[in-house]
């Protein structure tokens, strides 16, 4: 006997895109658990979401560029399809008093009021501040200037297809030290991704600069890489 088919659920009616931030011990959380935790949160808040249509509805929410696990970040991403039309910045205040602290809502907007385009198609670039504890600023500096002064580092990751070699260098857009010997990197958005612990590797290859055993990533910015300035443009900026 044939199931049933469920019923069609309809579109969102409204699509907000908010920016959080994922802080503190909170940067140790897997996006599988952010995720979870955002899911539970629209439901606590009492959101208006449109839901999927199939045998198992899911709340319509999309997530792009998650930052990886043990980065803190201040540019995160997602964007929620509601069945009624709020405003973004109730949206966003409800959302974040029912996310745990260290997940926090940073802005939202109305995805029709934004840049044209997916979330994803917006999220081009990101920009990193690592931090290296007590590294002379000096050795960083030459280590920047020997791995910016080659043209391909290749390195090596194991990915969930396997070990991956892949050139570092090309992702990089640029790459600087600030004056309290912290490094300023941004990286262009490549398949396969290029993360900020691949750059440390490649300097590791190129000059010999060996990462400390505890540092700090932060994703300060991300979004749309303008290739003339070097600029990260804002994803949820008017039309």
């Amino acid at each position: 006997m044939s199931r049933e088919q469920p019923a069609q659920q309809a579109p969102p009616v409204q699509k907000v895109r908010i920016r959080y931030a994922k802080r503190g011990r909170l940067r140790f959380t897997s996006h599988r658990d952010v995720s979870r935790a955002i899911e539970r949160a629209v439901v606590r808040a009492e959101i208006p979401m449109a839901y999927s249509s199939g045998f198992h509805p899911h709340p319509r929410i999309s997530y792009a560029g998650a930052s990886p696990t043990g980065a803190a970040s201040e540019s995160e991403y997602v964007e929620l399809g509601l069945a009624e039309v709020r405003e973004p910045a109730a949206v966003g205040a409800a959302l974040d008093a029912a996310l745990p602290a260290g997940l926090d809502v940073v802005a939202s907007v109305d995805a029709a009021g934004s840049s044209a385009g997916s979330l994803s198609d917006l999220l081009t670039a990101s920009r990193w501040r690592i931090e290296l504890g007590d590294l002379d600023p000096d050795a960083v500096r030459d280590a920047v200037a020997a791995f910016l002064a080659v043209e391909s580092v290749p390195v090596e990751r194991m990915t969930k297809k396997g070990l991956r070699t892949f050139d570092c260098r090309a992702a990089v857009i640029a790459l600087d030290v600030a004056p309290d010997g912290a490094l300023d990197l941004v990286l262009e958005h490549t398949v396969p991704a290029v993360r900020p612990d691949d750059v440390l590797t490649g300097l590791r290859a190129t000059a010999g600069l060996e990462a400390p055993a505890t540092m700090l990533l932060t994703r300060v910015s991300q979004g749309v890489l303008d290739r003339e300035t070097g600029e990260i443009g804002d994803p949820l900026s008017p039309r």
